[in-house]
């Protein structure tokens, strides 16, 4: 039985993670839940799997998740702590073997370092760990015996590909990205892109979040910079293509010309099974793809025009440092502000490209958890600070 910890339980990876437990009840365990302010749906999960531990946002969000669980019948005393504290303590759960990190954006830094630190298995679904932290996560896993198994469908698609050949055989690492809505829009209309369409996502349903990121691509962006910690590959190494069908999860070609890709149906169960059971393969419930109804596999080029985001990761990837964690940073807060209705759509990477012009000067080593957390508020405050005004 593997007891497992989940950040972000009450989020689409968080319940997908319990679908996977519901499948392998006898193999897997809920130990740990931690929340934000889902509260309801918490309290749902905890009834149902009964954790030993879980975490909220704040105090309100715990003395509200007691007031729900003291009318529950035949509960056990279930401790509950609040905050960034209760997140970190979820995730470094003695009683815990795997941790399934799965909150959104800098909030998860702490956490999973907590988790690799207490030599947990940490199953990364938060791209952005890696990418504001991704030297201080890799240093704390080697040094501590924890380990780290990517739940991105395209690292795990590159984890598993690995496995075909050496490390020193790989020619290069290709992350396939779907294009997201945008992919064949007039560039002459993006200026009126409303929030509806940017969240339209053409194959995966998301949170709001991520979807912005898949139309602007900056999430293939901040990928290239997680496959540059994971896979230990220079930025020149991983190369990127649009695969607007989002069957080929990403590749790996080796140093021979051979290819190989991994294809399943888009679902994150699939990733978040072989992220727990890992090194096993165990037949799974779940929807099977059927490749004589696959009519087309279609590939394409970025182009750097509609998807500027995808260059200015990669130059962050380049520069190295502080600079992806002011890339992660900025656009966070110009998604939200997108979101809110404060930005136009290019104007998010606009945001981004101006809060790196004003780091490039000051880029330097992140060494710790705190030195990641010190440039995630600093690219915050400036994007934050910005005018709304995209430049032409």
């Amino acid at each position: 039985m593997r007891t497992i910890s989940i950040l972000g339980s009450t989020g689409s990876v968080g319940r997908s993670t319990l679908a996977v437990v519901d499948a392998f009840a006898d193999r897997l365990r809920v130990v740990g839940l931690a929340a934000g302010s889902n509260v309801e749906l918490l309290a749902q999960q905890i009834q149902q799997y009964r954790p030993e531990l879980v975490s909220v946002r704040n105090d309100q969000d715990a003395a509200r998740l007691r007031v729900i669980l003291s009318a529950a019948k035949d509960l056990p005393r279930i401790e509950i702590i609040p905050g960034l504290e209760g997140a970190c303590a979820v995730a470094s759960l003695p009683s815990a073997d795997a941790v399934i990190a799965a909150i959104v954006g800098a909030a998860g830094i702490a956490p999973v370092h907590a988790a690799l630190r207490a030599g947990k298995r940490v199953g990364i679904a938060n791209k952005e760990v890696l990418v504001a932290a991704g030297d201080v996560m890799t240093r704390a896993a080697r040094e501590h015996g924890g380990e780290i198994l990517p739940v991105d469908s395209e690292h795990n698609a590159v984890h598993q590909a690995l496995s075909a050949g050496r490390r020193e055989e790989v020619q290069r690492i290709i992350l396939t990205a779907s294009g997201g809505p945008f992919l064949t829009r007039d560039l002459g209309t993006f200026d009126d892109i409303s929030i509806e369409a940017a969240l339209a996502h053409p194959t995966w349903r998301m949170g709001n979040k991520i979807s912005i990121d898949s139309a602007t691509m900056m999430n293939k962006g901040l990928e290239v910079i997680e496959a540059h910690h994971l896979f230990d590959q220079p930025p020149e190494r991983i190369d990127i293509l649009i695969h607007p069908q989002s069957i080929v999860h990403s590749m790996v070609e080796y140093v021979d010309g051979s290819i190989i890709a991994q294809l399943s149906t888009t679902d994150m169960k699939f990733p978040i099974q072989y992220a727990l059971l890992y090194p096993e393969r165990v037949a799974a419930p779940f929807a099977r793809l059927d490749l004589a109804k696959m009519r087309t596999l279609d590939f394409h080029e970025v182009d750097a025009r509609r998807f500027p985001a995808v260059e200015l990761a990669y130059a962050a990837c380049r520069a190295g440092g502080s600079m992806p964690a002011v890339l992660n940073a900025a656009n966070e807060i110009a998604v939200e502000r997108f979101l809110a209705g404060e930005l136009p759509f290019m104007g998010i990477v606009d945001i981004v490209e101006r809060v790196l012009e004003r780091h490039a000067g000051n880029v330097s080593e992140i060494a710790s958890v705190d030195d990641a957390l010190h440039w995630d508020g600093w690219a915050r405050n400036e994007a934050r600070g910005l005018d709304v005004a995209v430049r032409r």
